[in-house]
């Protein structure tokens, strides 16, 4: 039996100052080297929300693509990215919020969602909570239902969550 929070803890990276000084940036990449780490991360996600239960995956660009995407296939779900201002073709609607280094802007096409679709939002990192709050907006702005947010670590020192309301949380791990 593997210890998936173990094998994740284990697998993150800690950079310092990355991409700015005083951050601790979370290296993902040698959990995603690792088949065995990374079909587990996949699976739990499945497991958590239960296949059949989900209509679309959101991916928040750009490591919550890398996660969303085997998610949406195992789910029998469509993949709908979400993307920084700019990068989307079509027209989109877009949502501004807050960093903890800065501000950022995303954008998910007008005609992705159908109006009451259930939607799962996976990304990466749950950190100040923006970029999920602003993903939540556009997800019900297209007239789709959140259904929940999956992510693989989440930073509970910078209450990320506080900014969900009472939106189902599923964190893999927690630091």
């Amino acid at each position: 039996m593997i210890d998936l929070g173990r094998l994740i803890a284990e697998r993150i990276r800690d950079v310092p100052d990355y991409p700015k000084p005083g951050v601790m940036f979370k290296d993902i990449t040698p959990l995603l080297a690792d088949h065995v780490a990374f079909a587990g991360v996949v699976d739990a996600i499945v497991s958590y929300h239960g296949r059949g239960t989900i209509d679309k995956i959101v991916g928040i660009e750009a490591r919550g693509f890398i996660l969303a995407a085997p998610v949406a296939y195992h789910f029998g779900a469509g993949f709908v990215p979400v993307r920084k201002k700019g990068k989307l073709p079509a027209p989109a609607h877009e949502r501004t919020y807050d960093l903890e280094y800065g501000t950022e802007t995303i954008e998910m096409h007008t005609d992705a969602l159908r109006p009451g679709e259930r939607v799962l939002i996976v990304d990466d990192v749950l950190a100040t909570g923006g970029t999920a709050r602003a993903a939540v907006e556009l997800v019900r702005r297209g007239g789709g239902e959140v259904v929940g947010l999956s992510v693989l670590m989440e930073l509970s020192f910078l209450h990320g969550r506080d900014k969900l309301g009472n939106l189902d949380v599923h964190s893999l791990v927690t630091v």
